[in-house]
């Protein structure tokens, strides 16, 4: 059965059908405004919310005096309102409750709060007294591996590079601001919320408000975007639910464009060391990557930057190793492919200097260092097709033509180059449940608690029900993003299609054979949980990867970049419709052209806040900056990877391709840029 050529919620959204969290119509909604934190670091000696409460429409002024009380979960970012301490500038202090959004921000205006401060700190040093390595890195990586010996390897080594590569902070920008609606009905709590994984939220506010295992419904029937900010629960849902809860209706709290700044989460900045050392020929001998970032005094979260060089080159020798530093700031969080793409930067940075100074073709280089199995485990690769990336994706932007001497290449007063960068990203599954029940018109329903968060998700698990079933697309009613359906993985870490696309196609199988048979006047239903199945998986590393290609332009005068063109070639098991996959990949390599050349959160140091937090100064690319992105994929069968064999596609676009645009400004020009992002400024001054 051929793939379904357009989204089937594609009229929905045209014609504004779809609801999202705010726009859900209950009865007596109304709505908060959060109250944030204006200093850095202290605690709060006096409220005063009088003028708030005189307010008309005013409903109630949240703050730690009469907030209801919350379990702790392990996560402090979620416990609000249970004290008077301050760890961050812009940390919830309270919320207003009133009629209608607009009377809650003006009573916001007049809540005063009086401090006692302390002195704050909150920039990355990596020569800071205390910074530490922490015991895991997200999700649950060891923060240190080490196979061989490094050290030796590095002194023996005909050509070596030892460089440092830093990145900024970044924020996730999606279309919609995060947002829930709460309703209490007796003791059980529905909330409606902008969120990558239902089933996530249902437990931790079951934990939270500690209620009953079946006390809680979550549902995101439309999702504006997340890239991670929206994967767990956070502030805003927390704030809905007491607030409605205080005030005896359903409240909705929408986090304003700069309140996401400090909010829900970003991508920490990182410092990275690199260290090469190679035979003449360009074959790694050793590889130590080093990865400092930082975290929150209120919750722990080490980004996973350097576990990227565990399974991206072979090596008899290699060294990962993380250090953090905790700061009187926001916990930094997901954002796309986190760890990787910092990661993927600092080591494709360094490989191009490494292809430079052997005198090797930067492809050929990364062809050279192929790995058989993964590197840092052994583990066999139940697929691994990256050189075949790397080489369509050298043909595609006729890499053969390129004159390999930085600064020759010339367009009026532009400087023109070529860069490339692998990517790859982990295949993941993870359990799952699915219903589906085929009716006796020959119509089926199915139902799982994945999430569409414009990835097409819905698209894409329509298509593997009715080709699983062997029916039209038209006869297949999905229904997602519901916590009653059951258990369900988040729409992240590149395994949501992996993972509900397996349980489906489960569901689907198991019902087939009874199908044939005749379906009764009631129906058949299947339900099925792949917990076992993926216990039962054999050991292997089970990856994406491919290849960036990257042109750019560099005026010498102004140093301005330009991308030109981008080229991706990506090999990731199959791909289950190929207009949603495109669509993830250039949005990706879209991101990752903006982490290069525009992306970067600025620290007030004296306030301890972002300078920058709006999309007025926090730059984002728009069309203007986009290129023409060409993108392809291999045939690749994976029989070992998943019921589908389906890899994730999410994350996999934005890995390599700022390393990509970064070594093609260094072929323009010659000149290495080690810091994101690509700066005119950093240009000239270089």
């Amino acid at each position: 059965m051929s793939a379904i050529a357009h989204r089937v919620d594609a009229v929905d959204k045209v014609t504004g059908a779809a609801r999202y969290a705010g726009e859900i119509p209950l009865p007596g909604k109304a709505y908060g405004y959060v109250l944030q934190s204006t200093v850095a670091r202290g605690h709060i000696t006096s409220i005063d919310t009088g003028a708030a409460l005189a307010t008309p429409g005013v409903l109630a002024v949240l703050t730690h005096e009469n907030a209801g009380r919350l379990q702790d979960i392990g996560d402090g970012e979620l416990r609000l309102l249970q004290d008077n301490q301050v760890h961050y500038r812009g940390e919830v202090i309270g919320v207003v409750v009133a009629e209608t959004i607009e009377r809650a921000r003006a009573a916001a205006d007049v809540v005063r709060f009086g401090y006692e401060t302390a002195e704050h700190d909150v920039v990355l040093r990596i020569d800071h007294p205390d910074v530490f390595t922490p015991e895991k890195v997200n999700p649950n990586f060891p923060s240190e591996t080490s196979t061989g010996d490094v050290d030796a390897a590095m002194a023996a080594a005909s050509v070596t590079v030892d460089q440092t590569y830093t990145t900024p902070g970044e924020h996730n920008s999606p279309m919609e601001p995060h947002t829930a609606t709460a309703q209490w009905d007796g003791g059980r709590l529905t909330v409606y919320d902008s969120s990558q994984g239902v089933s996530t939220v249902r437990e931790q506010l079951t934990n939270l408000f500690a209620l009953g295992p079946d006390a809680v419904r979550v549902v995101s029937e439309h999702v504006g975007g997340g890239f991670g900010s929206k994967g767990t629960t956070r502030p805003h849902a927390v704030l809905a639910a007491l607030a409605a809860r205080a005030v005896g209706r359903p409240v909705c709290v929408a986090l304003t464009r700069q309140q996401l700044f400090a909010l829900v989460g970003y991508r920490t900045p990182t410092v990275q060391r690199i260290r090469l050392g190679a035979d003449r020929d360009g074959r790694l001998r050793a590889l130590d990557h080093l990865a400092y970032s930082q975290t929150s005094r209120i919750q722990e979260f080490a980004e996973q930057t350097a576990t990227i060089s565990r399974s991206l080159y072979a090596t008899p020798n290699l060294r990962t190793r993380h250090r953090l530093l905790r700061l009187d700031v926001p916990t930094p969080r997901w954002m796309r492919a986190p760890g990787e793409t910092p990661g993927s930067f600092a080591i494709e940075s360094a490989m191009d200097e490494l292809a430079e100074a052997a005198g090797v073709d930067p492809v050929e280089l990364r062809i050279r260092n192929d790995a058989d199995a993964e590197p840092d485990s052994g583990l066999p690769f139940s697929s691994r097709n990256l050189v075949g990336c790397l080489r369509e994706g050298a043909r595609r932007i006729g890499w053969d033509d390129r004159d390999p001497r930085p600064g020759t290449g010339r367009d009026g007063r532009w400087l023109v180059g070529l860069g490339v960068a692998a990517s790859t990203y982990p295949a993941r599954s993870s359990p799952s449940t699915a219903t589906v029940r085929v009716e006796a018109d020959g119509t089926a329903l199915v139902r799982i608690a994945a999430a569409d968060i414009g990835t097409g998700s819905r698209t894409a698990l329509t298509q593997i029900a009715a080709e699983e079933l062997q029916l039209p697309a038209e006869r297949i009613r999905l229904q997602i993003a519901d916590s009653d359906f059951g258990q369900a993985p988040v729409a992240g870490g590149s395994m949501g299609t992996a993972s509900w696309g397996w349980a489906v196609a489960k569901a689907c199988r198991e019902l087939r054979p009874r199908v044939r048979d005749g379906v009764p006047r009631e129906g058949l239903t299947v339900h099925v949980d792949t917990k076992d199945d993926i216990e039962a998986q054999p050991s292997l590393a089970r990856h994406g990867f491919g290849a960036q290609f990257a042109e750019v332009r560099v005026d010498p005068g102004t140093g301005e970049v330009r991308v030109s063109r981008m080229v991706g070639v990506f090999a990731n098991g199959r791909i289950v419709n190929p207009t949603t996959a495109r669509s993830q990949y250039i949005g990706g390599m879209t991101m990752g052209l903006g982490m290069a050349l525009l992306e970067e959160g600025v620290m007030d140091r004296e306030f301890g806040d972002y300078l920058n937090h709006d999309l007025a100064q926090y730059h984002v690319p728009v069309n203007a900056d986009v290129p023409e992105i060409d993108v392809s994929w291999l045939d690749e069968q994976d029989d070992r990877l998943n019921l589908l064999g389906v890899k994730g596609i999410g994350e996999i676009g934005i890995v390599g391709a700022a390393a990509a645009i970064a070594n093609a400004v260094w072929h323009a020009t010659g000149i290495r840029q080690r810091e994101l992002p690509i700066r005119p400024d950093r240009v000239l001054r270089r």
